[in-house]
């Protein structure tokens, strides 16, 4: 199946990938065996790691070889000249993206099973952060061939999907729970990528499969997906359900994985502007795996060559 919207051109544009939404500082901790409540246990592994969502995605696709933009707010703590000097420090165009004086930047404490990989995160967001919905964004919005945006801020994600999508970019959003105004904003993306628990949580089906179904036909929406960690994803695309399944990697620390499978598949889209969604797809569950070889949301971001060199092994085996 084709890719259902059109990629437009690189000339005359100044990026191939915008994102909007939210940087963070992730407090990694590993321990050895799961939380339970009152008890203590010696850590593994501490660090402090740059990470967040749009930000994580933004850095995925210029270590895949893309102009990235990322539109965003730091905190002028020293949080956010970490989270900064990351997005810089890859090439990631931050002329768009302000830092607020005052304010503590965006942060997550991750704590990580060492046996599984598998996380919890506890995070803050002052809230002097929020982005503004103006003209200036709308336009930044529109400076590149795709728009990314999160959940963060849903008055600017709106306005910025509403401006990039006027002048025919493809929206794309990274979605993860309902808040006031994720209505309006799913309305003007054309591909919905959602967390597990978003579809059931947005139409009361419990179903998968109907849930996606659903949203859908209720958003007119080209693509729907929903990630599934180790079981791949799930997706619809033209009334057809697509299931492409995970690949097999050591798994030392989930987090980032959904980021850096939201930044691959902006990143197959405009490898395959006129390809088969399906490989596409395939991309972008290769790079997720790969990325949780190592700690943190960036620990282990691959390039091209290793994302197609797995797929590779894995078609021939």
């Amino acid at each position: 199946m084709r890719l259902p919207f059109a990629i437009p051109d690189a000339a005359g544009r100044a990026f191939d990938v915008v994102g909007l939404g939210q940087n963070s500082v992730d407090y990694v901790a590993v321990g050895a065996a799961a939380l339970s409540a009152g008890s203590k246990q010696r850590l593994e592994y501490f660090a402090r790691l740059p990470g967040g969502q749009t930000a994580t995605a933004m850095v995925a696709c210029a270590r895949l070889g893309w102009r990235t933009r990322y539109i965003g707010t730091f905190g002028d703590d020293e949080a956010g000249r970490l989270s900064r000097e990351s997005l810089t420090r890859e090439g990631v165009d931050l002329s768009e993206a302000l830092t607020v004086a005052g304010a503590t930047n965006r942060v997550a404490v991750i704590l990580v099973d060492s046996r599984s990989g598998e996380r919890t995160v506890l995070w803050y967001h002052d809230e002097v952060l929020r982005l503004k919905a103006d003209a200036g964004l709308s336009s930044a919005a529109a400076s590149g061939r795709l728009l990314l945006v999160d959940c963060e801020d849903i008055p600017a994600a709106t306005a910025a999907a509403i401006a990039a999508r006027q002048v025919r970019i493809p929206t794309l959003i990274d979605v993860e729970d309902v808040q006031p105004g994720t209505d309006r904003l799913l309305r003007a993306i054309d591909a919905i990528i959602a967390a597990e628990g978003f579809p059931p949580a947005l139409t009361g089906h419990a179903e998968l499969g109907r849930a996606l179904e659903v949203i859908e036909r209720e958003y007119r929406a080209a693509f729907v997906c929903v990630t599934l960690g180790a079981e791949g994803s799930l997706a619809r695309c033209g009334g057809r359900e697509i299931r492409t399944p995970a690949f097999a990697v050591d798994c030392v620390d989930s987090t980032g994985a959904g980021d850096v499978f939201r930044g691959a598949f902006a990143s197959g889209c405009l490898r395959w502007p006129e390809g088969d969604i399906e490989r596409v797809l395939t991309y972008a569950n290769a790079a997720a795996a790969l990325n949780c070889r190592g700690l943190g949301a960036r620990g282990a971001l691959p390039d091209a060559e290793a994302i197609d060199r797995l797929i590779d092994t894995s078609c021939s085996a």
